[in-house]
């Protein structure tokens, strides 16, 4: 017969792991270098959701919800949050161009200078950007 008092030797124990090891672990994830299954493995972590809870605490995406963080394909969330913003950082160029087009043919249609009066700040903003394109590299 077994003792019940032998199972007293097997109780599990608690880490307490430092702000900064949890930091580490949260960018490694976070940037998609390894997944939360990985880090647990990589690290010796015990607890299955102790990185999802770290996530949520200390990670700078929204890891609130109760989806699955991984895509079916295995690659980690924060890669498509990536994919989005940089097609918004596209499409924001795109309309900024295209105003600054409308801008230009306003001041000729009209002979009025619409930047010198109320956008001397774009003027100067988007002079520089244009400059910086259409200037040949010296490298």
């Amino acid at each position: 017969m077994v003792n019940p008092g032998i199972k007293k030797s097997l109780r599990r124990t608690q880490k307490d792991y430092s702000l900064a090891f949890k930091l580490q672990v949260v960018a490694e994830v976070e940037k998609g270098n390894i997944s939360q299954k990985q880090a647990l493995k990589k690290y010796g972590i015990q607890g299955s959701s102790t990185i999802t809870v770290w996530l949520r605490k200390h990670g700078m995406l929204d890891w609130g919800s109760k989806e699955k963080p991984m895509s079916k394909k295995g690659k980690p969330a924060p890669n498509k949050k990536i994919r989005e913003l940089e097609a918004k950082i596209r499409r924001l160029e795109a309309e900024k161009e295209i105003l600054n087009r409308a801008i230009d043919i306003a001041d000729d249609q009209f002979s009025t200078d619409i930047r010198k009066k109320y956008l001397p700040l774009s003027l100067k903003a988007s002079g520089n950007q244009q400059g910086e394109q259409s200037s040949p590299s010296t490298e």
